[in-house]
């Protein structure tokens, strides 16, 4: 049994990429795509830099939306990521040609069911061959591309939770983690906005992001089954 994974999405800042790290976060997400919390490359290496002495360090996940895949594996080696996810259009044999681990983002929008689900993640599962691949499901919105900051209905993505390694998003914060984890036992959970205090990362809230899954897992007796190795 493995413990769910812990994804600290949309960091901008050393102070709360090393707040993650030591919380005891398994991910740190920084953002390529345009979005408020956007980072340059730069930016994207001097966080990825302020890793470096911690004790354990957490993957490094650059966020993309529809971007070449020459620049992404560009920004790969330039800015140190461990995994890319991708949120946008892109199709499976796109990401056969990423050279890293790939979290591919799935969007539900009202009316989704189990079935559309499971037909998506099949589309990614049955093209180019992918050696390590997971998913990420999000609340979908219009014109937009995540980051909604709101949930879905977690029991209808049950089943396909069960069945794939698959991280959850969407209007997650330390309270509503909770209720998330006692409907499923997903993979992982991913939080932006819900550790966030007036538009900006809150170390504090970080930190309780991160006990509140453990909590959960301490009170329920064990970890939560893994789909990946």
């Amino acid at each position: 049994m493995q413990r769910v994974k812990v994804k600290i999405c949309g960091l901008q800042e050393e102070l709360h990429v090393r707040a993650a790290a030591e919380a005891g976060a398994d991910y740190v997400g920084l953002v390529f795509a345009p979005s408020r919390r956007q980072v340059t490359a730069g930016q994207a290496v001097r966080l990825t830099s302020s890793l470096r002495d911690m004790p354990t360090r957490p993957v490094v996940v650059g966020v993309f939306v529809n971007e070449t895949c020459q620049q992404v594996n560009a920004l790969v080696e330039q800015c140190g990521l461990d995994m890319v996810q991708l949120s946008g259009d892109e199709g499976s044999d796109y990401c056969a040609r990423v050279t890293r681990p790939i979290i591919r983002t799935i969007r539900v929008f009202p009316g989704a069911t189990q079935s559309s689900l499971e037909r998506r993640i099949q589309e990614f599962l049955q093209g180019e061959p992918l050696e390590a691949l997971s998913f990420l499901l999000d609340t979908g919105g219009e014109e937009v591309y995540g980051g909604t900051g709101r949930a879905f209905d977690w029991r209808m993505a049950r089943e396909v939770v069960a069945s794939h390694p698959v991280i959850v998003a969407g209007g997650l914060d330390p309270f509503s983690v909770n209720e998330l984890l006692g409907e499923m036992h997903p993979y992982g959970v991913d939080v932006s906005s819900g550790v966030e205090r007036d538009g900006r990362k809150d170390s504090t809230l970080i930190r309780a992001f991160v006990r509140a899954v453990r909590k959960i897992e301490e009170e329920s007796g064990h970890g939560i089954s893994s789909n990946l190795s």
